[in-house]
């Protein structure tokens, strides 16, 4: 049976949209005329925040912003913030169609982490980050370095975990919950004086969520969800994004026992638990062996011990994007995609 790869919405969830106030694909760009105005909610500034440990303040909304990672950009975006933007970073995917235009004229300081002086260099007055290891030693830089030079930082909330992140060093005390997106988009919108805007992306990634498993059942089906490296390879574990989707789906995550977003695993450990579906992450990315989804399904089928799986032989494969495997906006994408997959393979009811 052939690779299935969705890059397109389902019928069934572009239906689901048609009523939504905004385009699907993970929010076309709100355009600057529909800010809150009037008699809408607006934001009180000071707003104080307690983010990830830190506490952050923000005065008046931030004019010039890096966002150091490809989720919150696409966030940002979809929430009409294009404009503000003057440096983004740390792509493993080519941009949502849906925000292609509003992202064109975006500067790419690079496509994994740009250096401090390349950030300070685009004279911002906030820096948001999806992951806490750009906010790390070895990393872009401590938040504590911003905070010297007058420049607000945002860590996303998927990203911690008792006021740790799990990307700079620490553990999930508990697994991730959609919550803490919602959360994300709420507060960047509070951020930015967009609270209106916020609440509408939240609406239309619930019931589009909603949507994408509502008719969907894998009970009974184990999926080993891959993103990188053929050498120690990188699968999911219990408490990530991806076991939110496989939960989503009613599949049951073949590493959900491990108490990691991702572990490094051995490949006898991927054959032993023998999953029936391989979900492969297609990185748009060369930073690791087996990066791109070309590279996983050949390695899959040369190598000697992969290739006596079941999933490999008959091609029992679902690929997900990069940034559909991250906690982001599109966790939603991923659901979507996962759903039409394995709808595709017949692996549900």
């Amino acid at each position: 049976m052939p690779l299935i790869t969705h890059r397109l919405r389902t019928t069934a969830a572009a239906l689901a949209c048609a009523g939504l106030l905004t385009a699907c694909g993970a929010s076309e760009a709100v355009p600057e005329s529909a800010a809150a105005t009037g008699g809408e909610q607006a934001t009180e500034y000071p707003l104080v925040l307690d983010n990830c440990g830190t506490e952050v303040t923000v005065d008046a909304p931030p004019q010039r912003v890096v966002s150091l990672d490809q989720g919150s950009t696409e966030l940002m975006l979809s929430l009409g913030l294009g404009d503000r933007i003057v440096g983004t970073a740390s792509w493993t995917d080519p941009v949502l169609p849906s925000l292609a235009d509003a992202n064109a004229d975006v500067p790419r300081l690079a496509d994994n982490a740009p250096g401090y002086e390349a950030v300070l260099g685009t004279d911002p007055d906030f820096v948001t980050a999806s992951f806490g290891r750009h906010f790390a030693t070895g990393g872009v830089a401590e938040r504590a370095r911003f905070t010297e030079t007058g420049i607000g930082t945002y860590l996303s909330p998927t990203d911690c975990s008792g006021g740790q992140s799990v990307n700079a060093g620490g553990k999930r005390s508990e697994p991730l919950q959609v919550d803490a997106l919602y959360q994300e988009i709420r507060e960047l919108a509070a951020v930015f004086d967009v609270p209106e805007r916020g609440e509408q992306l939240v609406a239309e990634l619930q019931q589009r969520a909603a949507a994408a498993t509502a008719e969907i059942e894998a009970s009974g089906v184990t999926l080993g969800f891959w993103f990188a490296d053929t050498r120690s390879p990188y699968f999911a574990g219990g408490v990530g994004a991806p076991q939110l989707l496989a939960e989503g789906v009613g599949g049951a995550n073949v590493f959900a026992d491990l108490a990691d977003d991702w572990s490094a695993v051995s490949w006898e450990a991927v054959v032993d638990r023998e999953p029936d579906v391989l979900v492969l992450g297609d990185l748009a990315r060369d930073r690791f062996p087996g990066d791109r989804l070309a590279d996983k399904e050949a390695f899959l089928a040369a190598d000697p011990l992969t290739s006596t799986m079941q999933a490999v032989q008959d091609q029992q494969y679902v690929a997900l994007s990069g940034a559909e495997l991250n906690p982001s906006i599109r966790f939603v994408d991923g659901l979507e995609d996962l759903a039409a997959g394995l709808a595709e393979l017949g692996r549900t009811s």
